[in-house]
């Protein structure tokens, strides 16, 4: 399928009074058109950091990131963004908020067009009788379906997720997980995922990419999901193989923990 989006060399630098501080250092990793990827690791080892530079919203210090074959100078509608909190306008109804961005990304469009497209995509998220509610109307699992509407609304090339689902109680990230899953198989977008959930991980994504400890995180080792699409939750759980991948995960994570401690100590 060829390398759709990718990360070359990824650096991110903060200067501090005591000196430069490196977050991501050499970070490298390409994913396939079509392809869905999460990344896990620690707190603070720079999972958001990478993610907010493909959105374009954090300067890259050195290194690039290429999507569809442009390197990404900035924030753009080739690139839709699910964040933790849905970020919506508190004065607008979910329709105005997902509209916001169509009209942008549909500027030649009629108004009859671009509603006919918001209306699609809030249906599809199950919103199709919420659509004049405002976000202080609608509950927290509600509110993200609007973010998640929005952002396949642009019809992105790279959807862009930074723990989409981790404000959500567990039964509302369950039914959002499933949901995510069934938008995204209608539409096969280049899809990198942040998470700190292993479960949520295995069971989304084609492939996990673990990254080290900060400071100078980078990829620590990449797992690829062998289940097939579209997945079944309740059969996966019932796998050998899944369980594998799960102990594998678990471990590269308690590693980069023993590492912390180590460091820590070692300072």
């Amino acid at each position: 399928m060829g390398r759709y989006l990718e990360f070359i060399g990824l650096n991110k630098t903060y200067d501090t009074p005591s000196g430069p501080a490196v977050i991501v250092d050499g970070f490298d990793l390409a994913l396939s058109r079509g392809e869905f990827v999460t990344l896990i690791g620690h707190s603070g080892c720079g999972k958001s950091t990478v993610l907010s530079m493909a959105a374009g919203l954090n300067d890259i210090t050195d290194g690039s990131v290429v999507a569809g074959g442009k390197e990404i100078d900035g924030p753009g509608p080739d690139r839709g963004v699910v964040f933790q909190a849905p970020c919506l306008l508190p004065w607008l109804s979910a329709f105005e908020n997902v509209m916001l961005g169509v009209k942008k990304v549909y500027a030649h469009g009629t108004d009859r067009e671009r509603g006919d497209i918001v209306e699609h995509y809030l249906s599809l998220v199950g919103l199709g009788d919420a659509m004049s509610k405002l976000p202080a109307e609608l509950s927290g699992g509600m509110q993200q379906r609007v973010g998640i509407a929005r952002a396949f609304a642009l019809a992105p090339k790279v959807l862009l997720l930074d723990e989409p689902f981790g404000m959500l109680d567990s039964l509302t990230r369950i039914e959002l997980q499933d949901l995510l899953l069934d938008v995204w198989e209608r539409h096969k977008i280049t899809t990198l995922m942040v998470t700190h959930d292993v479960d949520e991980a295995l069971y989304l994504s084609d492939r996990v990419t673990m990254m080290t400890n900060g400071p100078a995180a980078r990829v620590g080792d990449i797992v690829d999901v062998p289940f097939e699409r579209p997945r079944d939750r309740e059969a996966l759980l019932e796998t050998d193989d899944y369980y594998r991948h799960r102990e594998q995960l678990i471990a590269f994570l308690e590693g980069q923990e023993l590492a912390r401690g180590a460091f820590e100590d070692a300072a």
